[in-house]
């Protein structure tokens, strides 16, 4: 399908996703057949074409995003990228804490990579990406931040004298993981029930699933991102024309073109 769409609306031109013993597109139907993970599944293996000294120093979150990520990409493709996480590698950063209050000394390593956009770095760094990379902590927003970013991104540099930009495409890359029992997850489903990355390659013309994003007026409380997250999958995954989202009267709508 070839279109060229205007406004809020927009193409989803691939998209991946990743979970400890979810890695291809069978897996992630099966999933939306059962809503069940194997608890002692493996983290997907990673291409070589990234180090083994870079990928030592990912996390199971790091690699899950790099996995999702990958399978939206061509060899050598790079383009602006928006990552969208509620918490980040807030459990890396929760290990720290225990480390001051035992005495122990911190190293400056650690703490690098347990910042918000630590696994963004290392992306630029894997993939060797210099193009615009934002990192977006939503809060109670959800997902919608990181798609009006990309859409931003777009018509940034998308938009010429006549009209719009061909390979003109962002790399969207959403991403969490349960946090310990340490943060209290009331009332606001802050917690998801498994780490997960889902990320989808956007444009606003070429092949692929032309999505419109718009306002809701409904009231609702959908969680906030790491369950809105898995909310999206199942709506790429199914055959559902809408999905509507929101929390504390903002509320975002994608219907399926």
């Amino acid at each position: 399908m070839q279109s060229m769409i205007k406004g809020s609306d927009f193409i989803v031109r691939n998209w991946g996703a990743s979970a400890p013993g979810l890695s291809s597109v069978d897996d992630w139907k099966n999933w939306y057949a059962t809503q069940r993970i194997s608890p002692d599944s493996k983290p997907p293996l990673l291409p070589n074409s990234i180090s083994k000294m870079l990928q030592r120093r990912l996390s199971l979150l790091a690699r899950l995003v790099f996995h999702a990520a990958g399978q939206c990409l061509d060899d050598g493709e790079i383009m602006p990228v928006v990552f969208s996480s509620a918490h980040g590698e807030i459990c890396k950063s929760l290990e720290m804490l225990k480390a001051i209050q035992a005495g122990e000394g911190l190293s400056p390593t650690a703490f690098s990579l347990s910042v918000h956009n630590a696994i963004a770095g290392l992306f630029s760094i894997a993939y060797s990406n210099s193009r615009e990379m934002t990192v977006i902590a939503p809060g109670l927003e959800g997902i919608a931040p990181a798609f009006i970013e990309a859409l931003g991104l777009l018509y940034e540099n998308g938009l010429h004298e006549k009209g719009l930009r061909e390979n003109n495409e962002v790399l969207l890359v959403f991403y969490d993981e349960p946090i310990a029992d340490f943060y209290p997850v009331a009332p606001f489903n802050l917690n998801a029930p498994f780490p997960c990355a889902l990320a989808l390659k956007v444009s606003l013309a070429g092949d692929g699933l032309p999505v419109r994003l718009s306002r809701s007026s409904e009231s609702r409380d959908d969680g906030e991102h790491p369950v809105q997250l898995l909310a999206f999958l199942r709506f790429l995954l199914g055959d559902e024309q809408s999905l509507t989202l929101g929390n504390q009267g903002r509320g975002w709508r994608w219907g399926k073109i």
